[in-house]
């Protein structure tokens, strides 16, 4: 085990213990939904995205208590994107982490209202939080349009779901390239934008890591597309190799593994660049973002 994956190791028990804590179980009827928002938010995941709101915010000089009904906002709000994501109508995905996906272990109904009550229910965390009111409305702006349908995650589910095929664009790079932006990008920036407002950095500050973000978004996706074709399926968790049955547009299908990993390279290099300005206290970010290069998970 690497000394990144140390950190994330311990980071996600301590995280896990805290997340859990805003799911009371009550068994009342009315509660299933509840139930189903508890499974899928506990059931295993990275927490990269929490992470880098943490270690964005510590940056700056922020705690972990400060920044953690943001950073389980920011999880919760991803954990319904992926309940969605799973249902039949979307890519149609039996298992997430290794379990059940969440229409599976309740029903499609059940999984449909838990990722609405996910959804909501991250913004009424992030508001109930300590922070002063206007980083509150700054992060709630910040975090709907990450999320969104305009220029979100939801834009880049479209594309996802509806350019399956190369025919139709002259420059399929630049739509990939759109669609990783949009619908994994988005939420892997946030979290640095986040802490960035947490901490209250400099413009310039927050610049870089915007750029940051941007770049290991772009190759966390890149990777996610490298591992449905080369990754073990008890490691990774979700049923593989489904790209290329469903023809879809991405920098695998376009340049070959080889080349897509060159790209990813590439792409972190950058990242780490833009954390120069940092010095040591940049390290856990730059590692990091290593660690989502060579990832097998």
């Amino acid at each position: 085990m690497t000394a990144i994956e140390s950190i994330l190791k311990d980071y996600t028990v301590h995280f896990n213990k805290d997340l859990e804590k805003y799911f009371p179980i009550s068994g009342k009827l009315e509660q299933r939904a509840v139930e189903a928002m508890r499974y899928s938010v506990m059931n295993g995941g990275k927490r990269l995205r929490p992470f880098l709101l943490h270690e964005t915010a510590k940056l700056f000089g922020v705690g972990y208590e400060e920044a953690l009904p943001i950073a389980a906002s920011l999880e919760m709000l991803h954990t319904y994107s992926l309940i969605h994501d799973d249902l039949p109508a979307m890519d149609n995905d039996d298992m997430r982490r290794g379990k059940p996906t969440c229409h599976k272990a309740f029903d499609e109904a059940t999984a449909i209202l838990a990722g609405d009550g996910l959804l909501t229910y991250a913004f009424e965390v992030l508001n109930s939080s300590e922070i002063e009111d206007k980083k509150k409305v700054e992060l709630t702006l910040l975090l709907s349009r990450a999320a969104g349908a305009f220029k979100g995650m939801i834009a880049g589910q479209v594309l996802d779901l509806y350019t399956d095929t190369h025919k139709d664009f002259p420059d399929p790079e630049t739509i990939i390239r759109r669609t990783e932006e949009l619908k994994t990008g988005c939420l892997l920036s946030y979290p640095c934008e986040a802490g960035c407002i947490l901490g209250d950095a400099k413009a310039e500050e927050r610049a870089l890591l915007n750029k940051y973000s941007r770049n290991v978004g772009i190759a966390f996706q890149i990777t996610d597309d490298i591992l449905d074709v080369e990754g073990d399926e008890q490691l990774v968790g979700k049923t593989l190799k489904k790209d290329k049955t469903q023809n879809k547009l991405n920098f695998v299908s376009i340049y070959g593994v080889k080349e897509a990993k060159n790209i990813a390279e590439r792409l972190i290099n950058e990242s780490e660049a833009s954390l120069s300005v940092f010095g040591e206290k940049g390290a856990t970010l730059k590692n990091l973002s290593r660690y989502i290069l060579t990832r097998n998970l």
